[in-house]
């Protein structure tokens, strides 16, 4: 009896001293993990301060938590099959039916798998993150929300909108590098093109050296000539780049400028109708009571 019960303790002490090492690695490695997932959040932030430099940093802490998350997923998976056959579970049947389950799942989840993979992807291809404004679709607006599987987005009315990642097609980033945006201004038939030029160009310049608005140029405002014209009038077509989300800002100061510049020299606008009636009262009346 004694030596039996020396044998089941030593089988005991050497599968938990197994046990426990199997513990052990699985904690170190889920530290080393961790710490290396924190090493690439301060290389972004050592970087010069600016808008490129934040979008980087948003970018580095979206990827550490991916990659933080589905590595201690690895290993405790790792860790838990490792055990199993010190606690005197056969793994190959497990496997096989979590190969089976997983096959199933696969088949009954295919929109869900198609999320992932295709967040994933939209994630490591830098395509967009937290913060920016995008076009999805119909829907334009800021990212609020990123994970592998769905984007949520604040649209211009305040919704928020929740799209899968695998229904994301095409996206358009426009909070990347600069935004622009075509102004036209329509004169009338009787406007002169020429004066109507000069009159944009001193505006595009003092425009482009008000302290006030320079920082917020890339490019312009810059007169491209005219556009159309026709019957009705002449469109002259002016071209202005901003930092990204300032375009609009900047095109309806851009706009007030060159309207109050027009009634100081008198350029008249296109798409206004002038009516003169020509006579004096007693003929008006005379015709009036005629055509009564």
């Amino acid at each position: 009896m004694t030596p039996n019960v020396f044998r089941w303790t030593d089988l005991a002490v050497w599968h938990g001293v197994r046990l426990a090492t199997i513990l052990l690695i699985a904690i170190i490695l889920n530290r080393l993990l961790r710490i290396v997932t924190r090493r690439l959040l301060p290389r972004a932030a050592t970087e010069p301060a600016g808008r490129i430099a934040k979008m980087r940093e948003q970018h580095v802490k979206t990827m550490a938590g991916i990659l933080y998350s589905g590595g201690s997923a690895v290993i405790l998976v790792g860790a838990i099959l490792t055990a199993l056959p010190e606690l005197g579970f056969t793994i190959t049947p497990i496997a096989a039916v979590a190969g089976l389950a997983s096959l199933a799942f696969g088949f009954g989840a295919q929109h869900l798998v198609r999320d992932i993979i295709n967040g994933f992807f939209m994630i490591i291809e830098d395509q967009f993150f937290v913060g920016e404004t995008v076009r999805i679709g119909n829907v334009v607006g800021r990212v609020e929300h990123l994970t592998l599987r769905r984007t949520v987005i604040r649209d211009t009315q305040g919704a928020v909108v929740t799209i899968p990642n695998g229904e994301i097609a095409q996206v358009a980033n426009l909070s990347r590098d600069w935004g622009q945006v075509f102004v036209d201004v329509a004169l009338s038939m009787e406007a002169s093109t020429e004066a109507a030029n000069a009159a944009l160009e001193r505006v595009s310049a003092e425009l482009r050296t008000d302290a006030a608005w320079s920082p917020v140029l890339v490019d312009g405002p810059r007169v491209l000539g005219i556009e159309t014209f026709g019957p009705g009038g002449t469109t002259l077509r002016l071209q202005l780049r901003t930092i990204p989300g300032r375009q609009d800002d900047a095109a309806r100061e851009l706009r007030r400028r060159i309207q109050i510049r027009f009634e100081q020299d008198h350029i008249r606008w296109g798409g206004v109708q002038r009516v003169e009636i020509i006579g004096s009262e007693t003929s008006l009346g005379v015709a009036a009571r005629s055509n009564s």
